[in-house]
């Protein structure tokens, strides 16, 4: 039987989680004043690591400055307090920053030699 599409050598582990966290950075501006904005800078930091590691796996290192900074602006355990006008950018440009390596950071993928013998 012939395979029409083979599978790809790379997988884009961090399209769903930069997805995801975009869409939280977005929906976040509204609770930049609120009480609310210590959970989501938890939600916002994790995702952060997460596709840090994903660019880690990749070895696509000019990805983890931007990942870094963006754990340590939004880190709930030490607060870093700025005006709303500044969040609201730093925002922006986070989400732009998280699609953009959702769609570039490739993780290779190894071949499953189960699939290889049918």
């Amino acid at each position: 039987m012939s395979q029409r599409y083979p599978n790809p050598s790379f997988a884009r582990l961090a399209l769903a989680p930069g997805l995801l966290a975009a869409i939280v950075l977005l929906a976040g501006v509204a609770l930049i004043d609120s009480d609310w904005f210590t959970i989501f800078r938890y939600a916002i930091s994790i995702l952060a690591a997460i596709i840090g590691v994903f660019a880690f796996q990749a070895r696509q290192w000019w990805w983890l400055p931007a990942f870094a900074a963006i754990v340590v602006l939004w880190n709930p355990i030490v607060p870093v307090e700025l005006d709303s006008l500044a969040w609201q950018i730093l925002h922006l440009a986070a989400a732009v920053v998280f699609v953009a390596a959702g769609l570039l950071i490739r993780v290779p993928q190894t071949p499953d030699p189960a699939s290889a013998r049918r």
